[in-house]
């Protein structure tokens, strides 16, 4: 930075300066002083591309009281100034705003759009923070005014809503932005502001059916509509996350299917700040960013990465990090194959196990459970494939037959689906009671063991808990069909699974053929076609009691769940390992008292 004098006309105020644009400033309190003395203090301007002029970084108020002077005839001069090396406009924007913070304060969207372009030049939070005296907290609020729509910024600007109110909105999503606009421009309305606008944007738990990313009809799940059937809400928020939860898993799924480098899951609570990225094409590593909010609304950006790593592509390094999550083995839709399928088969082999299954109950009644309601688990999933293949598995048949046999003995059609899943009313509860105090002991039994299947959440750590206890085998239940084949698609776990049938050396040689080669020698040694030797009571090592992966990337989830089941086994501290690492089993014969004792 170097000193000189230049003359008024050949100065202007630069785009970096925050007052370029703005209304004449107000100089009332500096004219007496420029019009007796002339400018003292430089100004700070940087040399103009092209051009014989420089552009005033700061100090637009003192150009602005010199030229009021020149026209009352009284000429001091050319004016002091500090000359910036040229090219560099964030030294420029900061020394704008630096002296103008000192002066007048400016406003915090005037702050908001001086701080963005500083980001944009390569400043970091930090360096805002330290070059201006703000706490790093005080600088990301004020960046979240890029959040607003701009009508909402103006209108702060304007001093027409308060600090506490924008504040609240810049949490909210562009949906909830136009709705609140819309009632403060309703004169007959009432429009949330301050700490009533957090209570009208978070509070309660009304979810619109419109925010559901699965088919709500398709679902199941209770829905409340207004008078005018004009909004819908979900009666059950709890049973809407956990649909929505699925739906995500699977949106994601599908972006990495589709050759995104990650998905990134921002959770509720936290949100997808848009200053803190910069967008990035797909083959250069950029990512997406699913944003959750507590309302129910899932927004999707494509093509992100932080702004860092933009750094990193500009000079042409890859942004790459060994850290990258590994990708799961299974995708969403096939671990939700294996669960139910292996949920069906736990619950079809528990009919032979009513001690474990009254064991289980009892652990539900005292822990509780997400289905400890009591309703019915639903073996839900949206595609057609799946849910064919397990209503027609020999499991769900062999759990029907039992299921209509315990209807009909409590007196119900044996029509129903379920034998859980009633309203409560008190006749019907009385009724039940009645009428099982009529049956034996056995016969009780059996209802258990139906309603602690009906009760069984798939997918769960309970499910391992007793499929193992009870050693379910698996191959008496599934066979592999077509639907698990379609959902077989990762080549490294197909080249796994020849290994498992047809040996290592075939696997080998087979290591580099398409997936649909590798899926036909599994079919072959299944049927004992093409020369292949039929292999008997195959399953997969995820379906199996217990469970393990083929690799070591994770992503199994019955893996996962199996392992919170063992952690969840109490270890007698005067049992050695052995007995410790033993499963205990229970079976009906265990359960000698009647139940009328």
């Amino acid at each position: 930075m170097k000193l000189d004098f230049i003359e008024h006309d050949k100065l202007f105020v630069d785009k970096t300066n925050m007052r370029y644009g703005k209304k004449a400033p107000d100089v009332s309190d500096i004219l007496p002083t420029v019009r007796k003395r002339g400018v003292i203090v430089p100004l700070i301007v940087k040399p103009a591309n092209g051009e014989d002029r420089s552009g005033i970084v700061a100090g637009a108020r003192r150009w602005a009281a010199d030229g009021i002077v020149r026209t009352e005839g009284i000429d001091h001069g050319p004016l002091p100034c500090a000359i910036l090396e040229d090219g560099d406009d964030a030294d420029a924007i900061e020394a704008s705003l630096i002296e103008n913070i000192a002066r007048l304060d400016p406003d915090e969207v005037t702050q908001w759009e001086t701080f963005t372009r500083l980001v944009k030049e390569g400043r970091e939070v930090a360096d805002i923070s330290a070059t201006f005296g703000l706490p790093e907290l005080g600088v990301k609020r004020i960046l979240a005014l890029g959040n607003l729509l701009p009508r909402i910024r103006d209108l702060y600007r304007r001093q027409e809503i308060d600090a506490a109110t924008v504040r609240h909105l810049t949490l909210a999503s562009k949906s909830q932005q136009k709705a609140w606009l819309a009632l403060y421009d309703d004169a007959d309305a009432y429009c949330p502001t301050g700490h009533q606008l957090k209570a009208w944007l978070f509070g309660g738990q009304s979810i619109k059916a419109g925010q559901a990313l699965f088919d709500v009809e398709a679902s199941g799940l209770a829905v409340i509509a207004d008078l005018f059937g004009e909004d819908r809400y979900f009666a059950d928020s709890d049973a809407f996350w956990t649909a929505q939860q699925a739906a995500i898993a699977e949106r994601r799924a599908a972006y990495l299917d589709a050759g995104w480098s990650d998905v990134v899951i921002v959770p509720r609570g936290d949100y997808f700040h848009g200053w803190e990225y910069e967008k990035a094409a797909k083959r250069k590593g950029g990512r997406v960013y699913i944003d959750v909010r507590e309302s129910g609304e899932v927004s999707f950006h494509e093509g992100y990465v932080t702004r860092k790593e933009a750094r990193r592509l500009e000079k042409g390094e890859s942004i790459a990090s060994s850290e990258k999550p590994a990708r799961p083995e299974l995708t969403s839709t096939l671990n939700t194959y294996v669960d139910l399928h292996r949920h069906a088969a736990v619950r079809a082999a528990l009919l032979a196990h009513p001690g474990t299954a009254l064991r289980l109950m009892v652990a539900h009644a005292i822990v509780g459970s997400p289905l400890w309601t009591v309703r019915p688990e639903p073996q839900a999933t949206r595609h057609d494939e799946v849910r064919e293949s397990v209503e027609t598995c020999r499991a769900e048949a062999d759990f029907d037959e039992k299921r209509r046999a315990v209807l009909a003995s409590l007196g119900f059609s044996p029509e129903e689906p379920t034998v859980t899943g009633g309203n409560g009313d008190d006749f019907g509860l009385a009724g039940v009671f009645l009428r099982l105090l009529d049956l034996s002991d056995s016969a009780v039994m059996a209802v258990i063991a139906v309603v602690i299947g009906e009760t069984l959440a798939a997918g769960s750590a309970a499910v391992e808990a007793v499929g193992t206890t009870i050693g379910v085998e698996m191959a008496r239940y599934w066979q592999a069909d077509d639907a698990f084949f379609d959902l077989l698609r990762d080549k490294e776990v197909l080249t796994r699974l020849v290994a498992d049938l047809a040996g290592e050396p075939v696997a080998a040689a087979n290591a580099k053929e398409k997936g649909k080669t590798l899926k036909q020698i599994v079919r072959d040694c299944l049927d004992g076609a093409n020369g292949r030797a039929k292999t008997e009571g195959w399953v997969p090592r995820w379906m199996a009691f217990p469970p393990s992966a083929y690799t070591a990337r994770g992503g199994v989830g019955s893996v996962a769940a199996h392992a919170k089941a063992l952690a969840a086994r109490p270890v007698d501290e005067g049992a050695d390992a052995e007995d410790a690492d033993a499963p205990a089993r229970h079976e009906s014969e265990a359960v000698t008292q009647p139940l009328a004792a």
